[in-house]
């Protein structure tokens, strides 16, 4: 099963599950009891936090859920925060994953000291629901912007071809048809 955010970020050959880490969640969970898929794929957009290029294809099974606040240590959690279906022995991409997207430089650079690749908001969902359920998935992303204060600007400006990008990615591996 293909999946992917929803509102502006949809493809005809993706099931939308929701914006952000609750609605992905809930969704997501509710396609999983009515019907077990064999494997999931979350294709989206995301935003590097400084190691990849604006139109980088990524690809992980490796996901964490790093909230703004823990970079000042004003926040700590008590479950576990990084989920990964990674098994063979190679460096995965980390997808941080949080309802807010970062916009500060530091920020940037602190959660690229601590590991973290790129972000996108429902990515954790998506590999915790699997994870519950025993389903093998992972996650394809088109870098969009750097995690800084133009996030939204080259966002905008970038996500169209993004899309593009993420088409021709699967066509090009035999899971979608042109």
């Amino acid at each position: 099963m293909i999946l992917c955010a929803g509102n502006n970020e949809t493809f005809d050959f993706a099931t939308p599950i929701g914006v952000g880490l609750i609605d992905s969640a809930i969704n997501l969970t509710r396609d999983c009891l009515v019907h077990k898929p064999e494997f999931l794929l979350f294709v989206g957009s995301a935003g590097s936090y400084g190691d990849h290029k604006i139109h980088d294809l990524i690809e992980s099974k490796t996901a964490a859920n790093i909230e703004l606040g823990f970079l000042d240590e004003k926040a700590y959690t008590p479950i576990d925060n990084v989920v990964s279906a990674q098994t063979e022995n190679v460096k995965d991409v980390i997808v941080n994953c949080s309802n807010y997207i970062t916009t500060c430089e530091r920020a940037m650079e602190q959660m690229r000291g601590l590991g973290m690749g790129i972000e996108n908001m429902e990515f954790f969902s998506v590999m915790r629901v699997a994870q519950i359920f025993g389903i093998p998935a992972g996650g394809l992303f088109c870098i969009t912007n750097y995690c800084d204060a133009n996030a939204h600007r080259d966002f905008i400006a970038n996500h169209g071809f993004a899309k593009v990008l993420l088409r021709e990615r699967l066509v090009e591996k035999g899971m979608i048809r042109g």
